[in-house]
């Protein structure tokens, strides 16, 4: 007997359902698995593909910023404002407005 986990999301997820991707899954279980058996897989399965969902999620929105692919044009803005070459550190705060400010240690 085989059996699809929902996978329709919960009103009070955190995960936007529009941004969800939809996937058919099938999930094959034992010939001989009762009603009851094959509804707490099926819930087992889903239940963690939920929570796999959600912490896919809060890595997503956890995700800080990075310098990556700005530092040049960071540092071409303090060459052509302050008339000196100058390397952007790895340590440099994200927020422009820090950066800027902490740009003469660099």
């Amino acid at each position: 007997m085989a059996t699809e986990p929902d996978t329709e999301p919960e009103a009070d997820s955190p995960v936007d359902p529009e941004a969800a991707v939809e996937l058919e899954l099938e999930l094959d279980l034992p010939d001989d698995a009762t009603e009851d058996e094959a509804a707490a897989i099926a819930a087992a399965v889903s239940a963690h593909m939920r929570d796999q969902e959600i912490a896919a999620a809060a890595a997503a929105a956890t995700c800080e910023k990075t310098w990556q692919g700005k530092k040049w044009a960071f540092a071409g803005r303090i060459d052509a404002l302050q008339a000196r070459r100058t390397r952007v550190p790895d340590g440099t705060p994200t927020n422009a407005w820090v950066a800027a400010s902490r740009a003469e240690r660099f």
